[in-house]
């Protein structure tokens, strides 16, 4: 059984800083492209950035520049460090894994941004 777990949420002001986490635990073969994805509150769920793995990224518009998707494979762990933050930037950060063969989600963490 896998597990994702999501930490580094939290409340920060316009122009702050978070570190998000994600962390694979369980029988971890091999971690595939992983993704950060943000639903606000009255809104679709949305893609922020992705990485493979082999290292790829790529960024949703919004956050370019801002925000960098990275991982560390030794801990079975995808990062998302989110600069610049603006109040639009808040919502429910989620990470999907792929994990072996299947994909997997997060409980997800909140991230507030506060004018």
């Amino acid at each position: 059984q896998v597990q994702l777990v999501e930490s580094g949420g939290g409340l920060v002001q316009a122009g702050g800083s978070l570190r998000l986490s994600c962390a694979a635990s369980g029988i971890i073969i091999s971690i595939g492209t992983t993704g950060w994805y943000r639903q606000a509150s009255g809104k679709s769920r949305e893609l922020v950035a992705v990485i493979t793995s082999g290292g790829s990224t790529n960024y949703a518009d919004s956050v370019k520049g801002r925000f960098t998707i990275s991982r560390d494979n030794a801990k079975n762990t995808v990062y998302l460090q989110m600069n610049s933050l603006k109040p639009e930037d808040t919502a429910v950060y989620s990470c999907n894994m792929k994990v072996g063969i299947r994909n997997y989600w997060g409980q997800g963490t909140q991230v507030t941004v506060s004018s």
